[in-house]
């Protein structure tokens, strides 16, 4: 079974960039077994069709547009997604969606998917995380390790860790 972490947002727009940020950071410090693929889908949206085609189940992280406090957290299956709606309506998330309906009506089954979603306190112009969600961060990456063990894939803490500081500087210096 092909599993795949899939990151969404720009890096760009502060909260929006977190599903990256988780991906970079997951990336840098564990490893997987069985092994799984990382990717930062960035703002590719429905270039990833084939991604959604080829893969047997994808877990999305990105942000959510719900009326909760900002830094809430929800694993939404993706059947469910187009009646909560993803973040503010972004490029990606409407190529994230389309994705799922191009491939129904191409007749093919849909793979699991669902998405971690984060509430957002601020998406703006402006690199790195809000206040709310640097500080739910470590909540967010536990929950995301939490449920690839629900569908038996354990995440092993490498190491030496990166934290959320080096991530994000990674992304706005990257010649580093």
């Amino acid at each position: 079974m092909s599993v795949v972490v899939l990151g969404v947002g720009n890096v760009l727009e502060e909260d929006d960039g977190i599903g990256i940020y988780a991906c970079a950071y997951l990336n840098a410090n564990y490893t997987f077994s069985p092994d799984i693929e990382i990717i930062n889908g960035g703002v590719e949206g429905i270039n990833l069709l084939n991604l959604f085609l080829e893969n047997d189940r994808i877990i999305i992280l990105d942000t959510i547009n719900l009326d909760d406090e900002a830094g809430s957290i929800y694993n939404i299956p993706s059947y469910e997604l187009s009646g909560y709606g993803l973040n503010s309506g972004g490029a990606h998330e409407v190529g994230v969606m389309q994705c799922l309906d191009m491939i129904e009506l191409m007749g093919h089954p849909l793979p699991e998917s669902n998405v971690i979603g984060i509430i957002p306190k601020s998406i703006t112009f402006h690199m790195g995380l809000s206040r709310e969600l640097t500080e739910r961060f470590d909540i967010y990456i536990n929950t995301v390790i939490n449920y690839l063990k629900t569908i038996n894939i354990d995440g092993t803490a490498k190491e030496t860790l990166k934290n959320l500081t080096e991530i994000i500087d990674a992304f706005k210096y990257p010649s580093r």
